[in-house]
């Protein structure tokens, strides 16, 4: 038969115990516990941010990514650059017609469109239209074209 001294010892060791596994710094059963119980919420919230965090990853990982567009300004006219790690069926239509709306002339273009989509155009500004494009306009219009495009492939 256990003695109650051997009982009084076993729970004090399993209290000093928690109270190293929760960090708690206090002396008396009562605090200790309380403490152990706040750590135990906490770390619930820690798994359902990281349960969380995963699901956004996995959902954020199923969508695909769109290509990256880039424009510079150059002395007369721009450079523009369109970059897809995968290949984009009709994606160059999308885009030459999201130039032809700004009235953006194509003076020279070097596309790729076998494994990946690379399209590099050199573009400068209709003269007969008389208005300045702005290389932010045109960044603007080609991220809206790929968005386009990416909506009418993922709805068909």
């Amino acid at each position: 038969m256990v003695s109650r001294e051997q009982k009084r010892a076993v729970l004090h060791e399993k209290l000093q115990l928690l109270r190293s596994m929760t960090n708690s710094h206090a002396l008396n059963k009562t605090s200790i516990i309380v403490d152990a119980s706040k750590y135990i919420k906490e770390l619930k919230q820690k798994v359902e941010r990281l349960n969380e965090d995963i699901a956004n990853a996995e959902t954020s990982s199923q969508q695909p990514q769109l290509p990256v567009v880039t424009v510079e300004t150059l002395e007369k006219g721009f450079l523009i650059n369109v970059f897809s790690d995968k290949s984009c069926p009709g994606l160059l239509v999308s885009i030459l017609e999201a130039f032809e709306d700004l009235g953006l002339n194509v003076l020279e273009a070097r596309v790729s469109c076998t494994d990946n989509f690379r399209l590099q155009a050199f573009g400068g500004e209709n003269e007969e239209e008389g208005d300045m494009i702005d290389s932010q306009v045109i960044k603007q219009a080609v991220v809206q074209a790929v968005k386009n495009w990416n909506e009418s492939n993922n709805d068909g």
